[in-house]
C-alpha cells in the first residue's frame, strides 16, 4: 500500500474518531459546562442606551437580527438603532470606529469571527460594551462564552439586556524578514503560526457553506503529511528554546466546535495565554494527540507541549503562515504574542438563563 493511500486512511478513521469523539462530548457538555471564565458576570444598570449593530449581510439571519433588534429597542422606548454593513474591505473595523464616535452605550457585532473579532478589536479600553449575535461557521468567542449558536433571539435579549464582563484579548505583532512588511492584529480566540495557518488559508470556501466547520477538517488532512518547521520561542523573556514543530497556538480560550475543548485549562479572562507546541512527525504523532485532545488525557506526549506566558516571541528563518481567530493574516518570520488583561467588555446571558 502506498503512504499517501496509509494516510489518507488512517486520516479518515481519526476524523471518524474525532467525530464520534464530539458527538460524546456535546452530550455531556449538555448536563455540565465548564466555564471558560474565572469571574462571575455582573448586571447592568441601564435605563436608555443608545444601540449600533454591525451586521455582515452576507451571513444567514442578518434580517432576523434587524427585526429582532428593532423590536426589542422599541418596546424598551430606545432611540432608533443605527444599523452599519460589514463590506469586502471592511469586516468591522471602520463601523466599529463610527459606532464609537456616535457614542454608542452598546454595540452588536452579528457575523462569524472574522467580523466579531474587528469589532472587539475598535473597542478595546472603550469601557463600551460587546454584544455578540453569531452568524458564521465556527463562532468560537460566542461558543466559548457559552452562548447559544443557534439561537438568535436569546442572543439578542442577552446582548441588550443581560450581564456583562472583561475579557483579556490576544495581540500578535508580525515582520516578515524576506519583505520587510509588518503588521499587528488583535485576536479573542486563537491565533497561530504553521500548519492551522494554512489548514484555514486552504478550506474550501464552498465546502464550509454547505457542512460548516468540517471543512476544516477536510482541509487538515491535506496538510497532514507536511514537514515540521524549525523555530526559536521565547516565553515570557526567558531564554529561547529551539524546537521543530508543525504548528505554535496562543490561546485565549480552548473551545472549539463540537465542544472539543482543545485547551481544558484556558480561562478567557485570567491575563494569561495558553501556548500549544504541535510537532507530530508522523500518523502516529497525530493520532497520539488527536487522542490525548479528544480524551482530555493527563499523561504528557512529546508530540504536544502546553505552556503559559503573558508574552512570547517566535523567530523563523524562512516565511511562516499565520492566522488570528480563523482568517489569514500573513506570512511572517519573527511573530511577538501578547495578552492585553481584561480588554473587552462584553455581554453575556445572566447566570442560570
Amino acid at each position: 500500500m502506498a503512504t499517501w493511500d496509509l494516510v489518507f486512511i488512517i486520516a479518515a478513521l481519526i476524523l471518524i474518531a474525532v467525530l464520534s469523539s464530539w458527538l460524546g462530548v456535546r452530550k455531556l457538555s449538555q448536563k455540565h459546562t465548564r466555564s471558560a471564565a474565572a469571574e462571575e458576570p455582573h448586571k447592568i444598570n441601564a435605563e436608555h442606551q443608545r444601540v449600533v449593530v454591525i451586521l455582515n449581510p452576507t451571513k444567514d439571519g442578518a434580517d432576523a437580527v434587524t427585526t429582532l433588534v428593532r423590536r426589542a429597542v422599541m418596546l424598551a422606548g430606545w432611540p432608533e438603532p443605527l444599523f452599519l454593513n460589514t463590506t469586502e474591505t471592511d469586516p468591522g473595523t471602520v463601523a466599529a470606529q463610527r459606532a464609537v464616535q456616535e457614542g454608542a452605550d452598546v454595540v452588536l457585532a452579528g457575523g462569524g469571527d472574522g467580523t466579531i473579532r474587528a469589532v472587539a478589536q475598535e473597542l478595546r479600553h472603550t469601557g463600551i460594551p460587546l454584544g455578540i449575535i453569531p452568524l458564521g461557521t465556527g463562532n468560537l468567542l460566542a461558543r466559548n462564552l457559552e452562548l447559544d449558536v443557534n439561537d438568535i433571539g436569546a442572543n439578542v435579549q442577552a446582548a441588550l439586556f443581560g450581564h456583562q464582563r472583561h475579557i483579556d484579548a490576544g495581540l500578535m505583532e508580525l515582520k516578515n524578514g524576506v519583505t520587510g512588511e509588518s503588521s499587528h492584529a488583535s485576536f479573542m480566540v486563537i491565533a497561530g503560526m504553521g500548519m492551522d495557518a494554512e489548514v484555514m488559508g486552504d478550506t474550501n470556501d464552498k465546502l464550509k457553506k454547505s457542512v460548516g466547520w468540517l471543512a476544516y477538517s477536510e482541509a487538515g488532512m491535506r496538510h497532514l503529511a507536511g514537514r515540521r518547521k524549525k523555530v526559536s520561542i521565547a516565553l515570557d523573556d526567558q531564554p529561547a528554546q529551539q524546537r521543530k514543530v508543525r504548528s505554535v497556538m496562543f490561546a485565549n480560550c480552548g473551545m472549539l466546535p463540537g465542544g472539543l475543548n482543545f485547551v481544558p485549562d484556558a480561562l478567557i479572562d485570567d491575563g494569561v495565554l495558553d501556548v500549544v507546541v504541535v510537532s507530530p512527525r508522523s500518523a502516529l504523532g497525530w493520532v497520539a494527540m488527536l487522542g490525548k485532545v479528544v480524551l482530555q488525557h493527563k499523561a504528557r506526549l512529546p508530540v504536544i507541549d502546553f505552556y503559559r506566558s503573558t508574552n512570547l516571541t517566535i523567530r523563523t528563518v524562512l516565511p511562516v503562515e499565520t492566522q488570528v481567530d480563523g482568517d489569514p493574516a500573513g506570512l511572517a518570520t519573527t511573530v511577538r504574542v501578547s495578552v492585553e488583561p481584561k480588554a473587552v467588555l462584553v455581554r453575556v446571558p445572566a447566570p442560570g438563563q
